[in-house]
């Protein structure tokens, strides 16, 4: 119904820039919005206002000569021009029903759009270090980011989900110096466990499995281990000397070769790990891009030496800086230290380089909520390496907290205290963790409520929802039972019979759907499409409750079932859309 009326819009236009009245080149805005007072029609429209200076007329005058113009439709029952120049539109009553017969003809596509179509997007997401399993703070993103790229995709955009995998750099060998330590356990060795190692239980399994499959090949003295080790926290010194100490001793006594086997077994677990687990949440990508490839390929030093030759590299204090404050940073940032090694930042140059260089319309980058003052620095490097930096999106999300009744859940990946995501999901299912992760604004606080993510009660959100869907299901399992047949053409033929107020607002509900979908996607906000399944299950469980529709008027009773597919047929597409199940009984 909307793009209808945008398109009578654009015709009315078109003969105004015919005629002369509007310049051929003048770009119009057609910004059209549902009325919030039905007083004032069904739809409005500020065209003639946002026209009238560049047409030099007064903006009544030219609402006067759009309508004029705009061709005769039966959709339409009135046009008013109110106020300075708004044009509100009535829509005839006799309309409202073909949104039932479009739902039923489109199906599972019926909400589907192509304003995204030729534009090439990128989405990044999750892009957790491979440091340790998921937990429920990653979860938010993951449905987060795969909810807008779904959204993105329904709505026309060529979308590709990408994972940066962190496989390089400090934190990789803290973790890869962790595994060795308790491989060395494994073998028989007693040694005192660093404090700012990674602790986790999942740390000892690998560990296990390692010493299973290579006995003790990568088996070093303790003595040897520790020999002139600075202490570490609880003996009184430093506990970042300490770990790095412990990472150099490895990669000495086990060489290189050694070493990597080490490290590898860490993090070929680990992000096995991950894959499976967000494959079980319903998220997938076509691209995992490893950090380490920068390093290998080259791609560091190209992006540095493009950042050069623009002139935003200088040398200060024996270390390479990035002139970032020039593009509107706070400061200039390391990108080459004093002895030598890349920064992350360097690393996250070439990534976002590598990232433009595949021609993407649209860079999405989903980060956590703590990672707001890294935004300037990256804009700074795109527009140092001659990009628009209008390209990339950076969406914040904050992490859920997780509460047991009043007492919140302590999270820690270093110390293994924190609950997983997969955890999670066997506590509450799939289904409740995407529905609350996406229910709100990605960057507001959340708390996540467990006892409420399992009640199966109408105080649940996702059991409401699903609940609709399933009441329809089990009308038409009633049907069947009662010996009757459902009959589609004569339900179609008199939807005019829906005259219940209740009827009047599922239609205008349902006719929604498709506007909702598209602001949802291009505002990147699934909680948008959250709002609406709410605001439709509600509306229909009141209607289901008020009214019978197996009634034995032939004529009403398919009217209503059709309207109550339809309805089902709209949940299904967007819970389907959210990677939400659709149970047809609970």
């Amino acid at each position: 119904m909307k793009h209808k009326l945008e398109y009578l819009l654009q015709q009315a236009v078109a003969a105004l820039k015919t005629q002369g009245v509007l310049d051929g080149e003048l770009v119009a805005p057609i910004n059209l919005e549902r009325a919030r007072d039905s007083q004032h029609g069904d739809f409005a429209t500020n065209l003639a206002m946002l026209l009238a200076k560049p047409a030099k007329t007064n903006p009544r005058q030219l609402a006067e000569k759009i309508i004029a113009e705009i061709p005769a439709d039966k959709l339409i029952s009135k046009i008013e021009i109110a106020g300075p120049g708004f044009i509100n539109f009535f829509i005839n009553p006799d309309s409202q029903f073909q949104i039932v017969k479009q739902i039923h003809a489109a199906g599972p596509e019926f909400g589907l759009s192509t304003i995204g179509a030729g534009k090439k997007v990128q989405v990044e997401f999750v892009s957790a270090n491979p440091t340790g399993p998921l937990h429920v703070g990653h979860g938010r993103g993951a449905a987060y980011g795969s909810a807008v790229a779904d959204l993105l995709q329904a709505v026309g955009f060529e979308v590709e989900r990408e994972y940066y995998v962190n496989d390089a750099g400090r934190q990789m060998d803290i973790l890869a110096t962790s595994v060795w330590l308790r491989y060395l356990e494994e073998c028989g060795e007693v040694l005192p466990f660093p404090c700012n190692g990674y602790r986790g239980e999942y740390v000892r399994e690998i560990a296990f499995n390692l010493h299973k499959k290579s006995g003790n090949e990568y088996r070093r003295p303790v003595e040897l281990v520790l020999e002139d080790i600075p202490a570490d926290e609880h003996q009184g010194g430093d506990k970042e000397k300490h770990i790095d100490a412990l990472i150099e001793r490895a990669k000495t006594l086990l060489g290189p070769a050694q070493y990597q086997d080490v490290f590898r077994a860490g993090l070929d677990d680990i992000l096995a790990d991950i894959k499976d687990d967000l494959q079980a949440f319903g998220v997938s990508y076509q691209h995992w891009f490893s950090e380490r490839l920068l390093m290998d390929n080259g791609s560091i030093q190209q992006a540095l030496q493009r950042l050069d030759a623009a002139g935003y590299l200088y040398k200060q204090d024996g270390a390479t800086w990035f002139a970032s404050s020039r593009l509107g940073d706070e400061k200039d940032r390391v990108v080459i230290r004093d002895n030598g090694q890349s920064t992350y930042f360097a690393s996250d140059i070439a990534y976002h380089m590598n990232k433009l260089d595949r021609g993407f319309d649209q860079i999405v980058n989903i980060w956590g909520a703590d990672h707001h003052g890294y935004i300037p620095r990256v804009k700074a490097a795109m527009q140092a390496l001659g990009a628009d930096e209008s390209k990339l999106k950076v969406l914040l999300v904050q992490f859920a907290v997780l509460y047991r009744g009043t007492e919140k859940v302590q999270m820690s990946t270093r110390s293994g205290e924190f609950v997983t995501l997969r955890q999670l999901r066997s506590e509450v299912g799939r289904d409740a963790c995407r529905f609350f992760y996406v229910m709100r604004k990605s960057e507001q606080h959340m708390d996540f409520d467990l006892k409420l993510a399992t009640s199966r009660s109408n105080e649940n959100p996702v059991y409401y929802v699903q609940y609709a869907h399933a009441r329809v299901c089990s009308v038409l399992r009633q049907l069947d039972e009662k010996g009757r047949e459902r009959n589609l053409h004569l339900g179609m033929e008199h939807l005019n019979l829906l005259t219940e107020d209740q009827e009047t607002a599922l239609l205008t509900t349902l006719s929604k759907y498709s506007e909702v979908l598209e602001r949802a996607a291009v505002q990147y906000e699934p909680h948008q499409l959250i709002h609406y399944l709410r605001e439709l299950a509600n509306q229909f469980h009141s209607y289901y409750n008020a009214h019978q529709f197996l009634v034995d008027d032939d004529k009403l009773c398919n009217a209503r079932l059709n309207l109550i597919c339809a309805i089902k047929q709209v949940l299904a597409n967007a819970l389907n859309l959210l990677k939400i199940h659709t149970p047809e009984s609970m």
